[in-house]
C-alpha cells in the first residue's frame, strides 16, 4: 500500500475523488463492493462503497446515493464529469461482494453476489469497461487505488495484499 501520498478515505456507503499524487482507500468491504472509476490519462479516480444493489431498497425519504449500485455509480460519473473527465475515457476496477455468511439458498441474504451483479449491470449500462475485479469469496477486503499508476491494491486477512 502506498504510504507517502495523502490518502483520501471513503467510508461505508460513501464516495470521494482522488487526484494523483493522492490515493483513495476504503475498508470493510464484506458483502459491499468498492467501485473505482478512473481516467488514467488525467490521473483521477472516484471510489464508491456500494452497500446494496438497488435504491428501491432504500425506504427513507433522504436517499444516500452512495449506498446503492444504481444511484452511486451514476453520482460518481457526474462527479468525475464535473472534474473534466470525459465519460468515454473512464474505466472501472471492482472488488468485494463476498458472501460473508452461509444461510442456505435464501436469495435475500445473497447481498454480496447481488451487489456484484448490480454494479456490473450499471457499468454496462454506461458502457464502462471493467479492467479488473476481485469479487466473491468469503473474505473481507480493504482496497486502495493509486490514480498515478491505475493500480488497485487489495488486502485480505488470509491472502495478504495483491495488485490488480
Amino acid at each position: 500500500m502506498a504510504s507517502v501520498q495523502t490518502v483520501v478515505r471513503v467510508g461505508i456507503a460513501d464516495m470521494n475523488i482522488a487526484k494523483s499524487p493522492q490515493t483513495i482507500r476504503t475498508s470493510g468491504l464484506g458483502s459491499c463492493v468498492g467501485v473505482v472509476l478512473y481516467d488514467s490519462s488525467k490521473k483521477i479516480a472516484g471510489m464508491v462503497h456500494v452497500m446494496l444493489p438497488d435504491s428501491e431498497l432504500g425506504k427513507s425519504t433522504k436517499l444516500n446515493v452512495a449506498k446503492f449500485a444504481d444511484t452511486g455509480i451514476h453520482a460518481m460519473l457526474e462527479l468525475l464529469k464535473s472534474e473534466g473527465v470525459r465519460p468515454f475515457s473512464i474505466k472501472a476496477k471492482i472488488a468485494g461482494g463476498a458472501q460473508m455468511f452461509q444461510f442456505g439458498s435464501n436469495d435475500t441474504i445473497r447481498i454480496g453476489p447481488r451487489n456484484v451483479e448490480a454494479v456490473k449491470k450499471e457499468l454496462k449500462r454506461y458502457s464502462i469497461p471493467i479492467v479488473a475485479e476481485d469479487t466473491g469469496g468469503s473474505s473481507g477486503r480493504t482496497i486502495e487505488f493509486d490514480p498515478d499508476t491505475s493500480t488497485l491494491y487489495i488486502r485480505t486477512v488470509n491472502a495478504g495484499t495483491q495488485e490488480i
